[in-house]
């Protein structure tokens, strides 16, 4: 970065943060401590509002305010394919304001920059799922969901578990504190503190009916952070299974999150997975066919060649 583009660089993060120390500023630039004494001495000889308080870092004086920049071809459409991604992902309100947003982006934009970024933008397509009965309702959940915890209500619903728990149940009424809304391998999931499990669990809103908010009131965690959040990972049973080679490719792109490692062999892969329980791999192991071969657990194998002998018996 030369000094010209750093420059405006450090009045964008004075913008956007109230106080900057000089070592936080040459952190985030990579650059001396001296350099930015350097740089802040020449914004103020530049006219820029820059008061240093002793001790504590560096601010620009109230009511201070950068004209509009101008952006580069890159930086163009990156903000516009960020509109886009927010139209096909999020709710109805952000929806529409992405729609608007990008209006506003395109309006601002000299023509050249306008017409460059439309033809790179022509060569990305971002695709969705089909927007069927089941993905509109997760999109109305989420804009629900989404409003709760800023207003940090609590909320109940009717869950279906993937996988029924040991009395044969897939079903159960939740009540639960909203904590944050994550995009996994493209599906909405819900972090949220149950009331039921007395602990922070994960629900798939494709998952959820009857939502209800509730008046019920909540309190954040002051210790709970969803930029930093891992959830614990309890996948303690091994799985192995040896994967036929005219399929390897496509078990490789599939993208399992219980995949652990993967080995190429010359006969094939052999596959090591982690999970709760086996029959979480149940229906994927299926879905390959002949070409998956479960090697362990051994009460595994047995669960699969049951389930393939009710299939033979349906035919």
């Amino acid at each position: 970065m030369n000094k010209t583009d750093r420059l405006l660089a450090i009045v964008l993060e004075l913008q956007r943060n109230e106080v900057l120390r000089a070592e936080d500023l040459a952190a985030i630039f990579e650059t001396s401590v001296r350099t930015i004494y350097r740089d802040i001495q020449a914004l103020s000889e530049a006219g820029v509002s820059v008061i240093g308080a002793p001790g504590q870092g560096y601010s620009l004086m109230e009511g201070y305010f950068l004209p509009p920049v101008s952006f580069t071809v890159e930086e163009a459409v990156t903000l516009l394919i960020g509109t886009d991604f927010i139209e096909q992902w999020f709710d109805t309100h952000y929806s529409s304001k992405s729609r608007t947003s990008r209006k506003k982006i395109e309006a601002i934009l000299p023509e050249p920059i306008r017409s460059e970024a439309t033809r790179i933008r022509k060569s990305f397509r971002l695709l969705a799922t089909a927007e069927d009965k089941t993905r509109i309702q997760e999109k109305t959940y989420l804009e629900v969901i989404r409003r709760t915890i800023l207003e940090e209500r609590k909320i109940s619903f009717h869950y279906s578990k993937r996988i029924a728990e040991a009395n044969g149940n897939r079903q159960s009424v939740r009540t639960v504190a909203p904590y944050g809304l994550v995009l996994h391998q493209g599906s909405w999931v819900l972090i949220a503190w149950c009331e039921l499990r007395q602990d922070i669990r994960h629900f798939r809103l494709s998952r959820m009916t009857e939502l209800i908010e509730l008046e019920d009131r909540f309190m954040l965690p002051a210790d709970f952070h969803l930029d930093v959040y891992q959830p614990p990972d309890d996948r303690n049973v091994r799985v192995r299974i040896w994967v036929q080679p005219d399929i390897a490719d496509k078990v490789r792109e599939s993208n399992n999150f219980y995949i652990d490692t993967i080995e190429e062999q010359a006969e094939g892969l052999l596959v090591n997975l982690r999970v709760r329980q086996p029959e979480e791999l149940l229906h994927w192991v299926l879905g390959w066919g002949a070409g998956v071969v479960v090697l362990e657990p051994e009460s595994f194998r047995h669960r699969v060649r049951n389930e393939l002998e009710k299939t033979l018996k349906r035919y």
